[in-house]
């Protein structure tokens, strides 16, 4: 490892430990001594000087925490220690001048994309059956059971689970213990099946819990976040499914489409099952047309876009200590040569920005964003505060136990995904990116929420880092996994696309990583690399109800 410990900003006065240190080690830094007075895990950040009381604990050039306690220099900093502040914001003074990373190595690629009328270019070409209500989530698994086998979409796993030999333990009178080492994993290569349309890359069928009940606003949303998925560059067309009396009506549906894409010219296949003769009749009818719109969506082939073509989500979950300083930046010098290129990057999580709202804030291009990002953060955490649940609750108890011990230590490293470029547009949920650059999206935290948000908002792709792990994909946006640490990577490496630990031994920059992020992201884009999201079926959907969720 080349360096032992980091100061990852001028100002900071803790330091992180890129290593396990215990009492008694002695930790030079900057020339000077600082005797560690306690074991300090790796990920985990150490007193640079004495703290009393009500002083303020900074980390990446801001505010992430307030002293509880004295504090010993060399002492870890802790959620015993150290409690939640940051710094409060306005519209300030923006700076929008930028310069952007050398992208010359890039200037000239392309990926192999599917080209939609409307302009847009997808990285796959997908077909959706969706739900308007969660009254229709049964049928949607009928079809799903009829049609992807036959047509050659069924899983292409690499292993299996031998339910036959557990079956035969247990009958020929297997103890629990016996039963409990029988190994039931079959190691299999990944079945090729021969689709019947190789120009599209699969079914997607969504369910959800929404449509009925709850309030009106939340149908509303949910009729706006499927428009933007059937608009979506990945979706060449849909089947909808809807019963007829619920909330969400398909004119809602239609009138965010017509919003989305004036010129709307997909396949949409529209079934009321109320206005049917029989289930299986309309079962039938639903899988007849699909297939018809399968029919038309082969059609669509693959060819040579520029990449400013691609819209690229930045996204992290379970985030560990090194987050911030590997995985995090990486991803957000990819997302600045992507705006260098003329592409377009969103980045979510808004109670994963609180304490560098005023950085944001000042990299806004207009006042009219940055008053609205203001707006919607004050908003977002008065609600929060007001059920009991403010942004500072928001570290999990992974988090903590691997060093992210404040929501704004966290939030800080969070923000890193978003780079260094101007911030273009402030789009609530499911608003759409159009504008090339960087975009903010309000989601909650939570990752499967934020992701789902990510594509309904038009990422053609994203990429998620972690620094725990976690299998998190999404239906219609390839999703690539970034970790933080070479552990994680070599641990789980069955979900694991990239490993950005080698920024924290040394062997790479920030820049290096990057750089070969993008080059992924390329090869993901260009339909040569399947990420291990879709390898292992991960098509996670859970659309955001707007009541408080971190």
């Amino acid at each position: 490892m080349k360096n032992k410990v980091l100061k990852v900003h001028q100002n900071d006065n803790i330091i992180v430990a890129l290593q396990n240190f215990n009492a008694g080690e002695e930790v030079i830094f900057n020339g000077h001594s600082i005797p560690i007075v306690e074991n300090i895990p790796a990920k985990h950040k150490f007193a640079e000087h004495k703290f009393v009381p009500g002083e303020t604990i900074m980390m990446y050039g801001v505010p992430v925490g307030k002293a509880l306690t004295p504090i010993a220099k060399g002492a870890r900093i802790s959620t015993d220690n150290v409690a939640h502040s940051s710094a409060d914001y306005g519209l300030g003074k923006r700076q929008t001048d930028w310069q952007a990373p050398d992208i010359s190595q890039f200037q000239n690629s392309t990926f192999n994309g599917y080209h939609r009328k409307n302009g847009k270019v997808g990285t796959r070409n997908y077909w959706l059956v969706v739900p308007l209500v969660f009254c229709e989530n049964r049928n949607i698994k009928v079809i799903q059971e009829a049609m992807l086998e036959h047509l050659g979409y069924a899983s292409e796993r690499d292993f299996s689970v031998d339910m036959v030999n557990l079956v035969k333990q247990f009958k020929a009178g297997a103890s629990t213990e016996e039963i409990l080492q029988t190994n039931i994993i079959k190691d299999s290569a990944a079945i090729k099946r021969n689709r019947l349309f190789p120009n599209v890359d699969g079914i997607k069928f969504l369910t959800h819990e929404g449509g009925c009940g709850g309030i009106r606003q939340d149908s509303e949303t949910l009729c706006r976040l499927l428009a933007g998925y059937i608009t979506h560059a990945n979706v060449a067309g849909a089947t909808v499914l809807s019963l007829g009396c619920q909330n969400a009506q398909f004119k809602l549906l239609e009138a965010a489409l017509q919003e989305f894409d004036p010129n709307f010219n997909k396949p949409l296949y529209v079934l009321e099952q109320q206005k049917s003769n029989s289930e299986r009749e309309f079962i039938a009818e639903a899988v007849k047309k699909t297939f018809v719109g399968l029919v038309e969506a082969n059609k669509t082939e693959r060819k040579p876009a520029a990449l400013h073509q691609l819209c690229l989500g930045l996204e992290c979950g379970g985030s560990d200590g090194f987050s911030g300083i590997s995985a995090n930046p990486a991803l957000g010098y990819t997302s600045d040569l992507l705006v260098g290129l003329g592409g377009k990057t969103i980045l979510s999580e808004f109670p994963e920005l609180n304490g560098v709202e005023q950085e944001l804030i000042n990299r806004c291009t207009t006042e009219e964003n940055a008053k609205k990002f203001a707006d919607i953060m004050r908003t977002y955490s008065k609600r929060a505060q007001e059920v009991g649940s403010g942004f500072d609750m928001n570290p999990s108890p992974g988090n903590i136990k691997d060093g992210l011990i404040t929501d704004a230590m966290k939030s800080a490293g969070a923000a890193k995904k978003g780079g260094t470029s101007p911030v273009v547009d402030v789009l609530d949920y499911t608003e759409q990116a159009s504008k090339p650059g960087l975009s903010l999206l309000c989601t909650p935290g939570n990752d499967v929420e934020s992701t789902t948000g990510l594509a309904g908002s038009g990422a053609n792709l994203i990429v998620f880092t972690t620094g725990l792990g976690t299998p998190t994909g999404n239906p219609i946006s390839p999703t690539i996994k970034m970790s933080s640490n070479t552990t994680l990577s070599e641990r789980m490496a069955d979900i694991i696309d990239i490993d950005a630990g080698t920024i924290i031994s040394g062997k790479d920059t920030i820049e290096t990583k990057g750089e070969e992020l993008l080059e992924l992201i390329i090869q993901v884009a260009n339909g040569d690399k399947m990420t291990h999201a879709e390898r292992l079926g991960q098509h996670d959907f859970i659309p955001w109800k707007r009541g408080v969720s971190l």
